[in-house]
């Protein structure tokens, strides 16, 4: 539980949830919510997006099964760990290759902090890999790996997928090795509405799990059109799988093979424990949940962890800590960035998530019901100490 204690005293969070609870039944849209359109893609839902795929057909559960022996030799396993020890990586996802000189297509928070990372093809053969770049917003990087000429590599696609392709993927999800999944894409530039999750995926019913992240998700034609980054389940218990899209023409793979480097600008700071469905909380939800916690008067966002030695640590930015009541003894509300009001933490990350590191930014904070102005320097994510 990442929520501090006050000094001397142990906060009681079987107190808490079931308020917490309450709260969130009784403001549903609290816990998940959807950020705006993308600017310049389409705005109408029919357009975007359907509610559910209809059920693959034998000819198409065919075709797709039938790229499988093309596809699977070209995928691999990315492993956290050196190629001569690997018994127990640290973490584990999946990859494709992409070109004949071993270039490795994955997610980025399937290598993210890795001091070694391996691949193994098909044929269980490991070999080192070297990350060549990242792009830590969209969750993509690109590794080198010294693979035997005439290993099979699968093209991106050339064209944009539709609402309503099939669609395969592979990948390794639950340790399972190089598994292939069907599915049907059912939303093009879908939006997680979180700004730590990559923006303008594709989203599709392949029942995929970790694991699965950073493997293809390919076309009828054997062409690559996204990359898995993250997986959810939805309210009625139906899997919902999410890639970035890919093509022969994205910018953000040729910057890739270029060596960018791309990190996210974060402050350090967290919203985890018992709060963690709160990333969304409303104006209206911050009112009633001041009424349990002591809040103050005016709607912002609070968070329960700062990062050792990040700006926010730095700034002296203080989390929320609160006594055996439940009730706050301390903790700051931010309630602007540069200006621009924020309510909730979500809408904090996004705001932050504007800028670059290495800018300056003002933060609006109340403490103890004080307005105060904090300038916090932003970093790059795979700056901050674990």
């Amino acid at each position: 539980m990442n929520l501090k204690r006050a000094p001397g005293v142990h906060a009681r969070p079987a107190l808490l949830a079931p308020l917490l609870t309450a709260l969130l039944v009784a403001l549903p849209h609290a816990g998940s919510q959807t950020a705006p359109a993308t600017p310049g893609t389409p705005t109408t839902p029919q357009e975007r997006r359907v509610r559910s795929g209809a059920p693959l057909s034998a000819a198409e559960q065919a075709r797709l099964q039938a790229l499988v022996s093309r596809v699977r030799p070209a995928t691999v396993r990315v492993e956290q760990c050196r190629a001569t020890q690997c018994d127990d990586p640290d973490g584990l996802g999946s990859g494709v290759l992409i070109s004949e000189d071993g270039l490795v297509l994955t997610a980025y928070h399937v290598i993210q902090g890795a001091p070694d990372l391996s691949v193994q093809l098909l044929n269980k053969t490991r070999y080192p890999a070297q990350v060549i770049g990242y792009n830590d917003q969209d969750d993509l990087a690109l590794l080198r790996v010294n693979v035997p000429k005439g290993t099979p590599f699968l093209p991106l696609a050339a064209a944009r997928p539709a609402v309503g392709d099939t669609a395969l993927a592979i990948g390794n999800g639950g340790g399972a090795f190089l598994t292939p999944k069907t599915g049907r894409l059912l939303g093009l530039d879908s939006d997680p509405g979180r700004a730590d999750f990559p923006p303008g995926t594709l989203e599709m019913n392949a029942p995929l799990i970790p694991g699965d992240s950073g493997g293809p998700v390919v076309n009828v034609r054997g062409e690559v059109t996204g990359i898995v980054s993250y997986i959810r389940v939805t309210q009625n218990g139906q899997p919902r799988s999410y890639a970035v899209p890919v093509s022969t023409t994205d910018a953000r793979v040729a910057a890739l093979k270029r060596g960018e480097k791309r990190d996210a600008p974060v402050i350090g700071i967290g919203l985890g424990g018992v709060f963690s469905e709160l990333f969304f909380l409303p104006s209206a939800g911050f009112q009633e949940l001041t009424k349990l916690l002591d809040l103050g008067d005016t709607p912002g966002a609070f968070f329960t962890s700062v990062s050792r030695g990040s700006p926010a640590a730095q700034a002296g930015l203080k989390p929320l800590v609160l006594n055996g009541d439940a009730k706050r003894v301390s903790g700051d509300i931010v309630t602007a960035v540069n200006g621009k009001r924020i309510v909730n933490f979500a809408e904090f990350q996004y705001a932050v998530r504007a800028y670059q590191p290495g800018d300056t930014v003002t933060l609006s904070v109340l403490r103890d019901g004080k307005p105060l102005e904090v300038k916090v320097t932003l970093v790059g994510r795979s700056k901050l100490s674990n």
